[in-house]
């Protein structure tokens, strides 16, 4: 094994440099890097070759195609990660199948484990460090410490012993996945730094911008930049230099002068904090890193965020000059769009469509604000809505319709998907460019595939060719000519030559060969009168031409001048070299006409050069070599002058396009931009190459001459409409347009001719939480409009948040004294005015008339009292009028009607506890006590304002709970024992009484001896109010008539509630008393309030009970009036009597009225009869209570006559058809409850069924009819006590219910109908008959007759029909999808089909068409490989701790292919458990209660953190704080 490894005493760390052993063939074969293990656990052989086990070939994947043109081999599965958390490596191999060398590597790695490590796991660097820590070195012991940020090697393991300050590489790599550098993600694999993005991706490139969003574009955030200056002279020790809010990044202040720096912090909770920067070095705020330094003249402060509070940076006065802060940092934007979940899906089965919105959302509150927050900041662009299926299950046969949300706008899938387009065939001049089409649809897991194209064809298919380039090419465009370089004479002049492009900027792309000459000779016409030359200018030695111009232009004067002398010739005969010259500050004296030198500084302007570069021909030998450079020895043959002529300069002066103009529009100027050129490459070279005197002249040309388009003009920004929470700042912005660039006046435009987004015109400010203030609401309306009055406001405490809301705060937070709420008003003089008095008398002294309303003129005095003064003062206000009728005495000659009440001839006996009961004079009441009662007196002819009201025979006196009414009628509130007694109403001549009883009152009403009159008869008179001389008036009313009866029901009802508590609930014991006393409220509520009976049923009932009411026959009469009563009583009651009718337990259990059969009273069997038949039962199965009729009008599974009976013994039940004891056989029988079964109803089971309950005591009957024909019919029923032997039923007014009653022309005609027969089509409609018949005679023994007989008996049934109207429809299914659905089990996934309702056509219709069908199902289970997966558990980590209760430890677990090993998407495995990937461990003592021992393995860093102190560190780490 090539390379080498750190081999210790004890534990052995094996960092292997070569991580490969060679084979023969050259081959590679891997071995796993980085094992940690202890030398004592190593072989004693060394490992070789063969111990290495051939990888398993099921491991590798399939080969790519790339992978088949190359002579690898796929590569294998990705290792286990090198790390649990924090970021660690993984890698995959494969190997070359060809004895020669394959290109490229064997090995590839990723990045796992992404996720944040645990914060007492500590330093991964730190841990390698402290492996180290039982091993010795140099003989001793050390405890390491890791060297971050290894400027020269950072992958190697560099540790420093603590104390000594020794630094050792005590391994050449570090393990994969550790950190190259701190305050970065680059990571270390194979002891290579590799780069991270911050995307976890190896290789990418993917930075965090300034907000700290991966490869985000910085919109989430602002620089906010600014500067602060200390003021001494202000006299404040210290002050506030920038607040810094939550999540800001990228801090930057520095401080220059005297002062100091401090930091203080407000979280989002308002826990404040300080921090003192007294020294330099890293300092911790609110799980904020701080970076502070602090020089001789400045500091400095860096945070790199995000800010984990709200900073506020102040400065500490110092003596001395006043200082200056700079600071920068990056502000998040606190009102974001964030995207919502998906909405509802638009149906609830058969495939829709769900999408998503946007909320703006506030960073620091947590909270959904309103989107115009998000619309302040025009960074925040809002995320279009996504869109997605859902509910894809089919509708269920019985739906027969989905459900359309209201935001289901969007067109389906499939959609059209195009490539993206080629290159354009030509670069400009036009071309084409192409691209691929295709239809393709989405699954439920957002797998794309293509589909045929129909499915698509709702909307056009895009294009797949379109033109490109279609600019023109390119082309040289040459500028004018400048003027000749020289005045007199032979020279040159000058043009730019541009290559433009179809935009008309100057571009690449033309043809260099084309290219126009941009310099040539001219001559100017004025000769000149020096040396005649025959030379041209240029032909000239640079410095004699140069030379020339100067002694023509610059001449000594009287002013001290700059005179440069004659240029030296070139220090290099060839190549570049230099000149100079002499350059004086001289003066002409005028006097002497002689020319004296001056030192520099008596001359003005700038001094001209005295050195430049110069180059006359290029060298023969290597460029730029001199003679200088040769060697010694060496002879040089030299270049005889004249020999040949004077080779061209390498390099020259040319144009290279021009400037940017210096305006965008309304007309600017721009500058040709002046190269050296190297002329064999074409390429631009260093300006000194070139010979300065030759430079071309400045060239300028106009630019931009088009006029400004409008433009956006912003005025100033107005003052803050809030001091705080949040104001507005407002500034104009208006279209405006400059005519003409020399124009100084702009015209305002419509905003729409500027093209640009308009700037906004508001923006918030201030925001930030005022302080609580009082809020003071408009003042109310007076109380008074005159006279003096009070007003009075509402004034709140309230506080302004940041957001805008508005927190209402008790009166204790604000500061000063509450505002006044109360004021005086209206304290003017009230002017005089009308105020009405009494009614005038009536203007007829009988009969009809009228009444006027007085009014008096009074005026209020300064002292409040009001005085009557002289109507004239009021002259001025309309005086009230008012009129209304009046009635006196009837007149003698006019007839009126006698006045009569409307009394009700009732009893009525309260059944339980209501609030108000509403009776009706002319009967009786028994009520229970704490009632409220209303007793009313209806009248005609006569007003209930005069009504007069009588108690016992006196005048009723109102008392504190009774009170009569203006209305006439007497409300007793609660009404108690005292309130009973006989009650009178009189209208004029009439009169009614009402008597009162309390039920529960043990006194038996009387009247004084003055009422009783002759013959022993109770008579009540009563005296007529209005002449009390005129005789009495007698009506006779019998105090206690009905007593006897309603103590019997009362009794009843009571025997009724035990019977159920007990028979019922048999296990009510065991209940809790909630329970019973809920079940017995809602059976309280579900029974009537009153029972109302007419007196002439009750005295029915009284005649018939001649033998007393302790005989059977009298409790089965009373049992049979509590059921008469309750079951009328929704009926007779409107206004507080209606049992609710919803459950079958509501309408039957109170109707329940049996003896008391638990006492030790025996009792007569009573048959208990029900009101109606039970409601919620099979439609298949019928239940009718024996009692009433049992009319089958369609055929049934099974019938029940159902008979309940109770007494004491219990009695026993049988049955009798039509007299006859009943014969027992399959389909009829007995029921354990003694009820009657017939199983499938027929004609031959009709008749009479009678149930006979018996005991010793005596027997009772009840019957039923069962009628099977349809028709209707009465039931006949009939109690017969014991040895009754009448007929059963005597009278029958519908003949039709007993067959065996009529004979010949007697019986009834009726029609008889035939079943329908099969329909004649089974869709798109039929029709059926059926035969319809004419029958007289018994059933059994009928016969047909004519047609005609039976039309008096109702309408002829019709016999045909349509049938079968739905159109012919079917089911009908594409074939499976792909099996690549979720995956639902081991190998198993779901597939899909669309399955469509289609008529004989194959046209697809409405599902409707389809309903009765059973629909196929679109959703299966199916085989696949790709679901062939499991948990993959890896190994679990070393415990945190060794002993106590907080040691965990972790392990992987992912979700892997069973045969390949590659992981997947945990959701793919989640039809099994996911196994825990961590657990506590080592749950044990940490020793006796005296040992000091180390419970974790992080005690050192405790110690270092100074973290001994505390309670919770100090138990756990006792022997390492032994000595703090």
């Amino acid at each position: 094994m090539t390379g080498g490894c750190l081999w210790t005493t004890g534990l052995l760390l094996l960092v292997c440099v070569k991580v490969a052993v060679w084979a023969n063939d050259g081959d590679a074969v891997f071995i796993r890097e980085f094992t940690l293990i202890r030398r004592d656990h190593l072989p004693e052989e060394p490992l070789h070759d063969s111990s290495q086990k051939p990888e398993d070939p099921s491991s590798r994947t399939a080969r790519s195609e790339e992978d088949r043109d190359t002579l690898w081999d796929a590569w294998g599965s990705w290792s286990e990660c090198s790390r649990t958390c924090g970021g660690g490596a993984s890698y995959s191999l494969r190997r070359c199948l060809s004895s020669k060398t394959c290109e490229g590597q064997n090995i590839k790695y990723r990045t796992c484990s992404n996720v944040d490590c645990p914060p007492e796991t500590g330093d991964f660097r730190a841990q390698q460090c402290s492996a180290h820590a039982d091993v010795r070195y140099q003989g001793q012991y050390h405890e390491w410490l890791p060297v971050y940020n290894d400027p020269d090697n950072p992958c190697a393991l560099k540790c420093k012993a603590n104390g000594s300050g020794l630094v050792v590489e005590l391994a050449p790599k570090v393990l994969d996945g550790t950190r190259c550098y701190t305050e970065s993600l680059d990571m270390c694999i194979s002891g290579v730094c590799q780069i991270v993005g911050c995307d976890h991706e190896l290789g990418s490139t993917a930075k965090e911008d300034n907000c700290g969003v991966c490869s985000g574009d910085g919109s989430s955030c602002r620089l906010v930049r600014g500067h602060y200056k200390s003021q001494h002279a202000s006299g404040k020790t210290e002050d506030t230099v920038v607040v810094i809010p939550y999540k800001s990044r990228h801090v930057r202040l520095v401080l220059k002068g005297p002062d100091h720096l401090y930091v203080e912090s407000k979280t989002l909770q308002g826990v404040k904090g300080e921090l003192d920067l007294d020294t330099s070095g890293q300092f911790h705020l609110e799980n904020t890193t701080l970076d502070y330094q602090k020089l001789s003249d400045k500091e400095i402060l860096r945070i790199t965020g995000p800010l984990g509070a709200d900073f506020t940076v102040k400065v500490q006065f110092a003596t001395g000059a006043d200082s200056v802060i700079q600071y920068i940092y990056y502000q998040p934007i606190i009102h974001r769009w964030r995207e919502t979940d998906f909405f509802p899906c638009s149906v609830t089965c058969g495939g829709g469509y769900q999408l998503t919105s946007a909320e703006c959302f506030d960073l620091r509150s947590g909270r959904v604000v309103v989107d115009q927050y998000c619309h302040y900041y025009p960074e925040n662009v809002k995320p279009k809505p996504k869109l997605q299926e859902c509910n894809m299950e089919p509708c269920l046969a019985s739906d027969g319709y989905k459900q359309i949300m209201p935001y289901d706008l969007y067109h389906p899938l499939p959609r059209w998907e195009s490539s993206p387009w080629t290159a354009c065939s030509t670069s400009c001049g036009g071309g084409i460019q192409s691209r691929s089409v295709s239809c393709v649809e989405e699954d439920m897991q957002g797998t794309i595939t293509a589909t045929e194209e129909w499915k698509c064809l709702y909307s056009p298919k895009t294009a797949i060719l379109q033109p490109c380039n279609t600019f023109d090419c390119p082309t040289w465009l040459a500028q004018e000519w400048s003027p000749c370089t020289v005045t007199c004479g032979q020279g040159l002049r000058y043009r730019v030559v541009l290559c433009i492009d179809h935009r008309g900027l100057h571009a690449g792309g033309c043809n260099p060969t084309t290219k126009p000459h941009i310099k040539e000779e001219c001559l100017a016409t004025v000769p000149c009168y020096k040396s005649i030359d025959t030379l041209p200018v240029e032909a000239k030695p640079v410095w004699h031409k140069q030379a020339i111009e100067l002694e023509e232009e610059i001449t000594v004067t009287e002013e001290p001048t700059f005179i440069p002398g004659p240029w030296q010739p070139c220090s290099q005969t060839c190549g570049a070299g230099t000149q100079q010259r002499t350059v004086k500050c001289q003066v002409l004296l005028s006097f002497s006409q002689t020319v004296a030198d001056l030192p520099d500084d008596e001359c003005g302007g700038v001094k001209p050069a005295s050195i430049q570069p110069c180059y006359r021909t290029p060298c023969s030998g290597v460029s730029g070599q001199g003679k200088e450079n040769k060697k010694e020895g060496e002879e040089e043959e030299e270049e005889e002058e004249g020999e040949t002529p004077e080779r061209e300069e390498l390099h020259d002066w040319e144009y290279e396009g021009f400037t940017e103009c210096s305006e965008s529009c309304g007309g600017g100027v721009q500058e040709a931009v002046v190269i050296c050129l190297n002329k064999q490459t074409r390429e631009a070279a260093d300006q000194s190459l070139c010979v300065s005197s030759r430079r071309p002249p400045q060239l300028l040309q106009d630019c931009k001459t088009q006029p400004c388009p409008p433009r956006w003009e912003t005025g100033e920004w107005s003052s803050c409409s809030a001091t705080c929470g949040v104001g507005l700042m407002t500034r104009t912005v208006a279209c405006t347009h400059r005519p003409s660039r020399d124009s100084n006046r702009t015209e305002v435009l419509r905003d729409e001719e500027c093209q640009n987004p308009k700037p906004s015109p508001v923006q918030a400010c201030n925001r930030f939480d005022c302080p609580p203030m009082w809020d003071k609401n408009d003042w109310g309306q007076c109380s008074q409009s005159c006279g003096g009055g009070v007003q009075k406001r509402q004034v709140l405490c309230k506080q302004r948040l940041a957001d805008g809301s508005i927190l209402e705060l008790p009166d204790t937070f604000c500061p000063s004294k509450s505002p006044a709420n109360q004021q005086p008003c209206a304290k003017q003089e009230c002017p005089p005015h009308w105020v009405t008095t009494n009614w005038s008398q009536c203007s007829v002294s009988c009969g009809n008339g009228i009444q006027t309303l007085q009014a008096i003129c009074r005026k209020q005095g300064e002292d409040g009292r009001y005085w009557t003064i002289d109507p004239k003062n009021c002259s001025l206000i309309a005086r009230p009028t008012r009129i209304r009728p009046c009635s006196l005495r009837l007149c003698e000659n006019s007839i009126k009607p006698n006045p009569t009440i409307l009394a009700q001839r009732k009893v009525y006996i309260q059944w339980r506890k209501g609030k108000k009961l509403q009776l009706v004079v002319g009967g009786y009441g028994y009520l229970l006590p704490w009632t409220t009662v209303v007793l009313r007196c209806p009248t005609r002819h006569f007003r209930k304002g005069h009504i007069r009201w009588l108690k016992e025979g006196k005048p009723l006196v109102s008392l504190p709970h009774l009170s009569i009414t203006p209305l006439g009628y007497v409300k007793i509130q609660q009404v108690r024992a005292s309130d009973a007694g006989i009650y009178t109403c009189i209208a004029g001549q009439a009169q009614e009484h009402f008597v009162l009883q309390i039920i529960g009152s043990k006194q038996k009403l009387s009247v004084s001896e003055s009422w009783l009159l002759a013959n022993g008869q109770q008579k009540v008179r009563q005296p007529d109010v209005a002449s009390a001389g005129e005789r009495f008036q007698e009506l006779p009313i019998s105090l206690n008539q009905y007593d006897s009866i309603v103590e019997h029901l009362l009794e009843l009802k009571s025997s009724v509630q035990d019977e159920k508590d007990i028979t019922e609930k048999p296990h009510s014991s065991e209940r809790n008393r909630s329970t019973l006393e809920d079940e017995r409220a809602s059976a309280e509520l579900s029974s009537p309030v009153v029972l109302i009976a007419d007196t002439h049923r009750l005295d029915e009932i009284t005649h018939n009970l001649s033998e007393g009411l302790g005989g059977p026959h009298g409790e089965q009469l009373i049992a049979q009036l509590l059921s008469e009563l309750t079951m009328t009583q929704g009926e007779t009651n409107d206004s507080t009597l209606h049992p609710p009718e919803s459950a079958e337990s509501s309408t039957q259990e109170p109707l329940l009225y049996k003896p008391k059969a638990h006492t030790t009273r025996s009792r007569n069997p009573v048959i208990i009869q029900r009101p109606r038949k039970v409601g919620a039962v099979p439609s298949s199965e019928m239940i009718v209570h024996v009692g009433l009729p049992a009319l089958l009008q369609k055929p049934v599974a099974s019938l029940e006559l159902r008979c309940e009976a109770l007494g004491n013994p219990e009695p026993s039940l049988t049955w009798t058809k039509n007299g006859k004891e009943l014969l027992y056989n399959s389909r009829v029988g007995l029921l354990p409850t003694g009820s009657l079964r017939i199983q499938s109803p027929s004609k031959v089971d009709e008749g009479l069924y009678t149930c006979t309950a018996r005991n010793r005591l005596g027997s009772t009957s009840l019957s039923s009819w069962l009628q099977i024909t349809g028709g209707k019919g009465r039931n006949c029923v009939q109690g017969n006590s014991m040895g009754a032997n009448g007929p059963i039923c005597s009278e029958r007014s519908n003949s039709s219910q007993s067959a065996e009653m009529c004979h010949g022309q007697r019986c009834p005609l009726r029609w008889r109908v035939d079943p329908w027969s099969p329909c004649s089509a089974t869709c798109g409609g039929g029709s059926q008959t059926r035969t319809v018949r004419c029958m007289r005679g018994p059933e059994g023994r009928s016969r047909e007759v004519e047609s005609q007989l039976c039309l008096d008996t109702g309408r002829r049934p019709s016999d045909s029909r349509l049938c079968n109207l739905l159109p012919c429809a079917r089911w009908a299914t594409t074939s499976w999808g792909p099996c690549h659905g979720q995956c639902v089990g081991p190998s198993l996934a779901t597939q899909h089909r669309h399955v469509y309702c289609q008529n004989t056509n194959g046209t697809k219709v409405p599902y409707r068409m389809c309903s009765g069908l059973h629909r196929p199902s679109s959703l299966k289970n199916c085989s696949t490989e790709g679901c062939a997966l499991h948990w993959r558990i890896g190994p679990w980590t070393q415990c945190t701790a060794t002993c106590g209760r907080h040691g965990f430890q972790s392990r992987q677990v992912t979700c892997a292919h069973r045969r390949t090993g590659k992981a997947t998407r945990e959701h793919h495995c989640m039809w099994r458990p996911r196994p825990s990937s961590w657990q506590r461990c080592n749950i044990l003592s940490c020793g006796r209660a005296g040992e000091c021992r180390d419970s974790t393995r992080y005690c050192e860093k405790v110690r270092q953190l100074e973290l001994c102190p505390l309670p919770q560190f100090k138990s756990r780490c006792c022997h390492s704080c032994r000595n703090t």
